[in-house]
């Protein structure tokens, strides 16, 4: 009897975990993100001779056409007709998926719809780094290797592939943020149970990276 009280105690804190969690995320709207601008910017050496890594942002939000752009530089779809990306991925698995942690909430980027999908209605930049100024940063991204997706792979290769993606993805932001002024560090000291807790994520996916995103301090 003892144990049958046991099991449905832990069952019950799990469904009420899913519901809160399904609550809070109902609180956010999606973001139906602008079209992104698809030229102009820096030229491409010059962006090079300009990429370096940042660690002071200004609390500055960036607007959601600037938010737009850059999440269609990291990791958008550039051929619409086969609907694969900016950055490469093998085999075309495209396991990566990029959640984007605002002030207002953690959303998820959908890059075939161009759009903000709720996924946490609470500020958890703090989590997505140890280092204090992640925090300050009104943009962090994390990126998330869903190894489902990753079909006929080892479990050695799921390992290399996701992190060799996720390091296309980052420079893809990098490059962008040097054309548009913008400072960005992309950042492997995360504690990553905890962060895999707060987005509810399943067993098999996995947080390769984070980076955080925003104007340079001098600028506030």
């Amino acid at each position: 009897m003892a144990r049958t009280f046991r099991a449905i105690s832990i069952l019950t804190c799990g469904i009420g975990l899913m519901l809160s969690t399904l609550a809070c995320a109902e609180d956010l709207k999606p973001i139906d993100l602008p079209k992104p601008r698809t030229e102009g910017g820096m030229p491409l050496m010059e962006a090079l001779k300009a990429r370096k890594t940042s660690r002071s942002y200004s609390s500055k939000k960036l607007p959601e056409q600037v938010l737009s752009d850059l999440l269609w530089a990291a990791w958008g779809v550039n051929r619409p007709g086969s609907g694969k990306r900016t950055a490469p991925s093998a085999v075309n698995w495209q396991e990566i998926d990029v959640y984007v942690a605002l002030e207002e909430g953690v959303y998820l980027y959908d890059a075939k719809a161009n759009r903000l999908e709720p996924v946490l209605a609470k500020d958890i930049r703090a989590m997505t780094g140890t280092q204090s100024f992640v925090k300050d940063a009104p943009v962090n991204l994390v990126y998330v290797a869903d190894l489902t997706r990753m079909r006929g792979a080892s479990d050695k290769d799921k390992v290399f592939y996701s992190a060799a993606d996720t390091g296309f993805i980052s420079q893809n932001v990098y490059l962008y943020c040097a054309s548009e002024g913008l400072a960005t560090v992309v950042r492997g000291l995360v504690n990553r149970p905890a962060l895999k807790n707060a987005l509810n994520l399943r067993a098999d996916q996995e947080i390769i990276l984070a980076q955080s995103v925003g104007y340079p301090r001098e600028s506030e």
